[in-house]
């Protein structure tokens, strides 16, 4: 098995078949569920923060409120749970994801109404249990509707599907931090949060008229499984709740391993390698990027402006063509042209720090260049990893590959403040562009590798 493969098929779609991908009714669902997943991300960060400091909460005791968003960075450990164990009532009525979904966004629900009915100045811990709920709850809605996405559709419609995710994505966070400042000045926070709470039922109603997607293990897939068939039976001597328990675990956690290391061979490591390199760039940046506007002397409100509401229209821009480009190119070309357009992109910042009296139209352009890329690069990233996983195991893989896909820019974004203290913010942002290379090179390999796995070599065919 190889990467994913530039298809011959999707070439011969013409522009007018690659748009008509968004009227697909599982592509327009798919906004409505990103739109789910967007909804609680900020109600247990920085908006709760803003909750917190208005209730006259230490900054250190929100600083511990901000460790519940580790939650989101451990998902994988229950996404095998999510894979392997359907639902009693929920799973036999609608089906394991969409009955998994619909439980999490119940969770979600009725977290965010506790939140609502707690008063942080009289009982901080159950404020902190209720957003617990919340940010288990939306990490795992996180987990099935990735996996629902990448069971619904084809491979080619998966650029589609990543692009209104992200859109939907996107306008729930801007309804859960501008919407909720905005409710909360008029009104209060427990409103606020109220208001929230009764916004889940969007991704409710989603879950309901949607169907399930009919997903199956290949025979590809069984005859792999085999070797754990084999080393269960060696052990059948053993107790039966020990068999249950060594079953499990190696059905749920150590296949899905095994699987696609088996699948994708040696070239495994470069596609790991890849995964966990592409975001490098942008995220490294993104932890400057608002102290940079703050520092060229950019208001808050010019910077709200400009970064958030334009830069969330660029955004959706960059999304759209980058799923309609997936469609008709396939998946590795678009995701070459993301990675290519992120590292230059991170030089036009560097052009920003030249500026002796840089003005709002040099920030516009910043903001476009950059998030217009970036919303390409997204949705091409989103079908690629889509793309990689076993509709066996499509939970636990894609939730390890997310996962994988932030560690090292998070790391490497950590040292961000010491370059720019250093060397200022015209070297950092070069440096930014740099750390994007690795992860251009190994797509320019992995392209070349498919080309030559297709077109094989004429003396070899004729010999």
């Amino acid at each position: 098995m190889t990467a994913p493969s530039e298809d011959a098929a999707p070439a011969r779609r013409s522009w007018r078949d690659a748009l008509a991908i968004y009227l697909q009714p599982r592509v327009i669902g798919m906004g409505f569920l990103g739109f789910s997943s967007g909804l609680p991300f900020l109600l247990v960060f920085s908006t709760l923060s803003a909750w917190l400091t208005t209730a006259d909460v230490s900054r250190t005791t929100i600083g511990f409120f901000s460790w519940i968003g580790i939650t989101y960075s451990i998902k994988f450990f229950w996404a095998p749970v999510i894979d392997r164990l359907p639902l009693p009532v929920l799973g036999w009525l609608l089906g394991r994801r969409r009955g998994w979904m619909l439980l999490a966004q119940c969770g979600l629900m009725a977290g965010l109404f506790g939140m609502a009915s707690t008063d942080p100045s009289a009982d901080l811990e159950q404020l902190a249990w209720f957003g617990l709920l919340v940010a288990f709850a939306s990490a795992t809605q996180d987990v099935t509707v990735d996996a629902w996405r990448i069971e619904a559709v084809a491979d080619e419609m998966q650029g589609a599907m990543a692009a209104t995710y992200q859109a939907g994505y996107r306008l729930a966070m801007l309804t859960a931090g501008a919407g909720s400042f905005y409710i909360a000045a008029v009104s209060s926070w427990p409103t606020a949060y109220t208001v929230m709470a009764a916004l889940v039922g969007v991704g409710m109603v989603t879950v309901l008229l949607l169907g399930e997607p009919e997903a199956s293990v290949s025979r590809d897939t069984s005859v792999r499984e085999q070797w754990a068939l084999d080393w269960l039976a060696a052990r059948s001597h053993r107790p039966g709740w020990l068999r249950a328990i060594q079953t499990w675990v190696v059905g749920a956690v150590v296949c899905p391993f095994v699987d696609f290391f088996a699948r994708y061979g040696r070239l495994a490591i470069t596609i790991l390698l890849l995964v966990s390199l592409f975001r490098v760039a942008d995220i490294t940046l993104g932890v400057m990027a608002n102290p940079f506007y703050l520092d060229t002397g950019y208001s808050e409100a010019e910077i709200a402006s400009v970064s958030k509401i334009f830069g969330l229209i660029m955004t959706l821009g960059g999304a759209g063509l980058g799923g309609v480009l997936v469609v008709r190119y396939g998946i590795l070309r678009p995701l070459l042209a993301g990675a290519v357009l992120t590292a230059v992109t991170n030089l036009v910042f560097a052009w920003l720090a030249t500026l002796d009296d840089p003005g709002m139209a040099a920030l516009a352009v910043t903001v476009s260049a950059d998030n217009l890329s970036g919303g390409m690069a997204g949705s091409a990233f989103i079908a690629y990893l889509s793309s990689l996983t076993n509709t066996a195991y499509t939970a636990t893989q894609y939730a390890l590959f997310s996962s994988l896909m932030t560690l090292p820019g998070k790391f490497i974004g950590g040292f961000s403040g010491w370059v720019v203290d250093q060397f200022g913010y015209g070297p950092f942002f070069s440096y930014t562009a740099i750390a994007g290379l690795p992860a251009v090179l190994l797509l320019i390999w992995l392209i070349r590798h498919d080309r030559a796995r297709r077109d094989p070599d004429p003396m070899e065919t004729s010999s």
